[in-house]
C-alpha cells in the first residue's frame, strides 16, 4: 500500500486495527461499548532525528498507548500520526 504522505523526524503513520465487533463468547458490542484498538500497522515512517534512526519499518505491526497519537482521516481512511517514543512494542 502506497501513502501519499511522509511524516517529518521520528513520527509514523500507523493504520489502527479494527475494533472487535463480538466477545469470544459470541456477544455483540455495540458502538458506543467499544473500546479504541491499541495495535495497528505501520503504514510510513519518517526519516529519525540526526542521531536517532527509526526502529520501526513499513508494514510493522506494533502496540501503542491507548490515547496516543492524532487522528487523521485521509482518503476516506482512519490513520493516527504519532512518535516513535509513543509506540510500546513490535508485534
Amino acid at each position: 500500500m502506497s501513502l501519499h504522505i511522509k511524516p517529518l523526524s521520528d513520527r509514523v503513520i500507523v493504520e489502527p486495527a479494527q475494533a472487535e465487533t463480538t466477545t469470544a463468547s459470541g456477544i455483540i458490542i455495540p458502538d458506543t461499548a467499544k473500546e479504541k484498538p491499541q495495535r495497528g500497522t505501520i503504514v510510513a515512517v519518517g526519516n529519525g532525528k540526526k542521531d536517532q534512526p527509526l526502529t520501526v519499518k513499513v508494514g510493522d505491526s506494533v502496540l501503542y498507548g491507548k490515547y496516543a497519537g492524532t487522528e487523521l482521516k485521509f482518503e476516506g481512511k482512519d490513520y493516527l500520526i504519532m512518535r516513535e517514543d509513543d509506540i510500546l512494542a513490535i508485534i
